[in-house]
């Protein structure tokens, strides 16, 4: 019995020292990239609308998620399901709809423009 508790102790020491750590990796990746300044609030706003809710993401800001990276997107939306706040949401759910944006976007700024 007591090598359980001693197992569940290291197992939730584990999980705790990870969650850390993979917080400290997602706020480094977002500074060396300078993540937070590389797009403006109203299309942060739509990005996020587009992943954690039911929303769209306008041709502009598929433009600046273009020019932000496919790391700082990842990282963003990672640190961001780290926040307590959004722990009840599904995290299957909210990494294909950052893959389905981030391939929306992809799609709409690299197709060719209709000739006029």
């Amino acid at each position: 019995m007591a090598i359980l508790n001693v197992y569940s102790a290291l197992v939730v020491l584990f999980l705790t020292c990870w969650a850390a750590m993979a917080t400290k990796e997602y706020d480094q990746i977002i500074k060396e990239n300078n993540c937070e300044t590389k797009m403006g609030l109203p299309c942060v706003l739509e990005a996020f609308t587009s992943i954690f809710e039911t929303g769209t993401i306008s041709n502009k800001c598929c433009g600046e998620l273009g020019r932000l990276g496919k790391v700082c997107h990842s990282a963003l939306v990672k640190r961001t399901l780290e926040n307590p706040l959004f722990k009840g949401l599904s995290l299957a759910t909210i990494i294909a709809k950052r893959i389905q944006t981030w391939n929306n976007c992809l799609a709409l700024i690299y197709s060719p423009s209709p000739s006029t």
